[in-house]
């Protein structure tokens, strides 16, 4: 038995690691192959082991082949041995610490920190919301009223408050805006369009959606819609109209951006912005917190540090409303009858000189802000009856009867020889009418409205005393009425007068005034004298119903009591119709059972082309007492431009002054005069 190639242990383990390799393939790859097999076999046939045999120190090994890729050599963590108690008691020892951080937090949070923190918090969710002052009423003296302000609403929607209520209560928005915004529709019909209230509710920005909603229809509103968010607003209403608008003016809500306790109704002109203190009253305001900080819904229960409002006072005007209504509707009708470009009345108590009527022929409805009546417009909301000043004309010859009279220079039933024309410097003037020398009575000059017969008088009253006389009679200077925008009219300074101003001033050219001057005039010589200067503010009256009367103004002599009846009566005659060139210039000015006293005026405008006084454009006056006997109103009228030519009594203003004398006879249940004026002459020979 053959015995087998002995291979030692070491090297028969190497070899067993190497994978077993196939023969080659191929003739010459086999034939290599099977000869190294062959010699081997060989050695095996002989049966004997080589020669010299020993292990080889390098045993034969298979065909070399590439060795495979050198791999980095793999870290091995060191093994730590686990230690379960250790790790429970690092456990506990972090979670103590923990809350103990958590702890020590807690308490500064809660006790040092917490005051300042919720100050912080406070701040950022609270909101100050005005809580607005109830605008006080306008009166008349009567108790009627003008102008008072009713409770509304304003309805606003918050987008970004909304959305996200919706999407967590899960409601389609696009249709449920549609919903609200019919919904407000039908509830306020045309005040709203629909298309524009879907057009805010659908943007992302905070919108005001209606304003001047009643409480009412607020509610109705958002009994079923709370989301809808309302604010309370006022708003003012004239229930008159017209009536008295030019006194009144008008007053609106206002926001004020910077303070928002302003929020409240305030006077843009006229007597509501003049007494807007008074009226307005002090806004209060309160803190509340909100959903969504300005534009979010106020969380009910908040409400604090509550400041109360203080509500505006009543002021009680001394003008009577139908009065007014009468005044307006009959000075309207005579402008336009008249073709003029307006006028204005007075109506004022003849011993308090507290006005009864103050009427411009342009009035606004409040109700209308748009139009050719609207308060948008300055010449329908303007007051010319205290802001425009005009020259008079010869009405304003009242003041050289009066001084003429007071200076014991003439008496009524004095004769004057009257020419055509008289020269002052270099100027001539002459009468309204052509006529030669007449022998005129005092009260003549004054009764035909002679020109010349007056620069006469005034000439022997001079010039210094006559200057002294318009002070006296308050010309020049405001009245203090307490209305917006008042003239004090225009006279010259002494100092300035030149050679021909005296040629003016006496018949009522060269200086300017108000009606409500005008009126004034008159009214010294009805309270026998002693002037009192107008007032149109009777008293103001606190929500608690005290009542402060207005100061009355002190009186001021102008002049003597019998100087002012005798004028009174001299004036009389301007009414006087008789045959025999004995016929005063305002015959239709006289009122049947009551002795009317007063006076007409024609004043020359300035023609702005020329810079000349005009031949067509004219300013016509007139001033009555009512009764002449027994004074109890005085009326100033004034047409401005009328058609001088072409309409009926386009000469003259007394035919509205009989009109509206008849009204306040009636009105007022005026005793009947004792007796006609007299006749008297006013031309001799």
């Amino acid at each position: 038995m053959e015995r087998d190639e002995w291979i030692p242990p070491s090297v028969r383990k190497q070899q067993q690691s190497y994978p077993k390799r196939k023969p080659p393939q191929g003739k010459s790859a086999q034939s290599k192959w099977t000869q190294g097999k062959s010699s081997q076999g060989k050695a095996s046939s002989k049966g004997k082991p080589p020669t010299n045999h020993r292990p080889s120190a390098k045993p034969a090994r298979p065909p070399a082949r590439k060795p495979p890729a050198k791999r980095a050599p793999m870290l091995r963590r060191k093994r730590v041995a686990s230690n379960p108690r250790l790790r429970i008691v690092t456990v506990r020892f972090v979670l103590i610490a923990a809350l103990i951080a958590a702890g020590v937090r807690l308490v500064q949070v809660q006790g040092l920190e917490a005051e300042a923190l919720t100050t912080r918090a406070n701040k950022q969710r609270a909101t100050t919301i005005p809580i607005p002052a109830k605008r006080g009423d306008i009166i008349d003296r009567n108790g009627m009223k003008l102008a008072f302000s009713v409770e509304t609403r304003a309805l606003a929607w918050s987008p970004q408050v909304v959305r996200k209520d919706y999407e967590k209560n899960k409601i389609d928005y696009d249709t449920r805006v549609k919903e609200i915004a019919a919904k407000i529709k039908a509830v306020l019909g045309d005040k709203v369009d629909e298309n524009e209230l879907l057009t805010k509710m659908m943007s992302d920005k905070y919108s005001t959606l209606a304003r001047d909603v009643l409480p009412a229809q607020e509610r109705q509103i958002r009994k079923q819609y709370r989301e809808v968010i309302s604010e309370t607003q006022s708003r003012r209403d004239y229930p008159g109209g017209t009536v008295a608008s030019n006194i009144l003016g008008y007053a609106n809500w206002r926001s004020d951006d910077k303070d928002p306790a302003k929020h409240n109704v305030h006077g843009l002109f006229g007597m509501e912005n003049d007494r807007d203190a008074e009226l307005a009253g002090e806004p209060g305001r309160q803190t509340v917190d909100t959903a969504e900080g300005a534009d979010g819904v106020v969380i009910p229960g908040t409400e604090r540090n509550v400041q109360q409002a203080k509500d505006g006072s009543d002021i009680e005007l001394t003008i009577d409303a139908d009065v007014q209504y009468d005044v307006q509707q009959k000075l309207a009708a005579y402008v336009a009858a008249q073709g003029a470009k307006g006028g204005s009345v007075i109506v004022m108590d003849a011993h308090t000189s507290e006005v009864y009527a103050l009427a411009n022929d342009k009035s606004f409805d409040p109700a209308n802000p748009k139009g050719p009546n609207g308060y948008g417009n300055p010449q329908a909301t303007g007051n010319p009856a205290v802001t425009t000043p005009y020259e008079p004309g010869s009405v304003n010859k009242i003041v050289t009867a009066a001084a003429a009279i007071e200076d014991g220079l003439t008496k009524p039933e004095d004769t004057q020889r009257v020419l055509d024309t008289h020269k002052v410097a270099d100027r001539t003037i002459k009468d309204g009418w052509d006529h030669g020398p007449l022998n005129m009575t005092t009260t003549g000059i004054f009764a035909k409205s002679s020109n010349v017969g007056t620069l006469m008088l005034a000439e022997r009253v001079g010039q210094d005393r006559y200057a002294e006389m318009l002070k006296k009679f308050g010309l020049g200077q405001r009245t203090g009425i307490g209305l917006p925008g008042e003239s004090p009219g225009s006279v010259p300074e002494r100092k300035q007068w030149s050679g021909s101003t005296f040629g003016n001033l006496p018949i009522g050219q060269g200086l300017s005034m108000t009606v409500l001057q005008m009126a004034g005039t008159y009214q010294t010589i009805a309270n026998n004298g002693v002037r009192v200067p107008p007032r149109i503010i009777k008293s103001t009256i606190d929500r608690d119903g005290t009542r402060h009367v207005e100061p009355r103004p002190e009186g001021i002599r102008v002049v003597s009591e019998q100087t002012a009846i005798t004028v009174r009566n001299m004036f009389r005659a301007t009414m006087q119709k008789a045959p025999g060139n004995q016929t005063g210039t305002g015959v239709p000015a006289a009122l049947n059972g009551f002795q009317i006293s007063g006076k007409t005026g024609t004043g020359q405008q300035i023609d702005p082309l020329t810079g000349k006084y005009s031949e067509s454009l004219h300013t016509i006056t007139f001033a009555g007492i009512l009764p002449a006997d027994s004074p109890r109103f005085v009326v100033g009228i004034l047409i401005d431009r009328p058609d001088y030519f072409g309409a009926p009594n386009g000469k003259t203003a007394a035919p509205l002054f009989h009109d509206i004398a008849s009204y306040l006879a009636q009105r007022f249940n005026l005793p009947l005069s004792p007796e006609p004026s007299p006749v008297v002459p006013l031309t001799v020979g």
